[in-house]
């Protein structure tokens, strides 16, 4: 089960834990060890929890995943679950604590290390965070690095680290080209620079893939207005006066 996705502003998003597998707890099946029937339980009243978390029912959301740790207090991916949950309701140690007691309980997994160092630059605290993007990056079977990478990007950028947020936004586009958060903050890291014209190719390949958005088409603006290219410019900001009216 993977949370990834740094979400500045909480776009937070977990990655739906695969498929629901039915519990075998007091089915008696040859082989099946007590240990496998209690994280069978926990696995599915982890998805419960989770799904349940997704409606917005984070009241039925944290009862069923601390159902889930009654029947296996090991099972790393409740923790994360419930990280996420105590995030969404600000309680934010608990949501730390959390997302600690998963990676502690997978130590060596990317997704586990990549949520806690999300959390951590989510909070500000960037130095503590950067770390754990390297020992996700570590893990050879860590199936999204792309999504690391973004996320110690965006992390250097509260630190005004230009130079290393555009190689991490590299690295994540060059294993994954549809990586649109990755293309989105390289443009503006390229306006920050400005070298508009870069900019404005990255901008539109994330504009290729991704939906509108005013944060976006206020870039185009300012990239368009940059180049000197006005009406362009002009269409953004119709676009975005359409699209978005309440925008600030």
């Amino acid at each position: 089960m993977r949370c990834e996705r740094l979400v500045w502003g909480l776009l937070l998003c977990v990655t739906v834990l695969s498929g629901c597998v039915a519990t075998r707890v007091g089915t008696g099946l040859a082989g099946v060890t007590k240990a496998q029937e209690a994280q069978d339980a926990a696995r599915v009243h982890t998805e419960l929890g989770q799904h349940y978390m997704e409606l917005g029912d984070l009241q039925t959301a944290l009862h069923k995943l601390k159902l889930a740790l009654h029947f296996d207090k090991n099972y790393a991916p409740t923790y994360t679950v419930l990280a996420v949950v105590y995030e969404r309701i600000h309680d934010f140690s608990d949501a730390l604590a959390n997302y600690r007691k998963a990676q502690r309980l997978e130590p060596g997994k990317g997704a586990p290390n990549n949520n806690l160092g999300a959390f951590l630059c989510r909070r500000g605290k960037v130095h503590q965070a950067l770390p754990y993007f390297r020992r996700a990056l570590a893990d050879p079977f860590y199936t999204t690095p792309d999504v690391a990478w973004t996320n110690a990007g965006v992390c250097r950028l509260q630190i005004h680290d230009y130079k290393g947020a555009e190689a991490s936004f590299r690295r994540a586009i060059a294993i994954n080209a549809a990586n649109t958060n990755a293309l989105f903050q390289l443009a503006r890291v390229m306006y920050r620079k400005h070298d508009a014209f870069h900019a404005r190719i990255f901008l539109e390949r994330y504009e290729a893939l991704a939906r509108e958005t005013p944060a976006a088409l206020k870039l185009g603006h300012a990239i368009e207005m940059r180049l000197g290219h006005t009406a362009a410019a002009h269409r953004y900001l119709k676009r975005l006066q359409k699209r978005f009216p309440n925008a600030r």
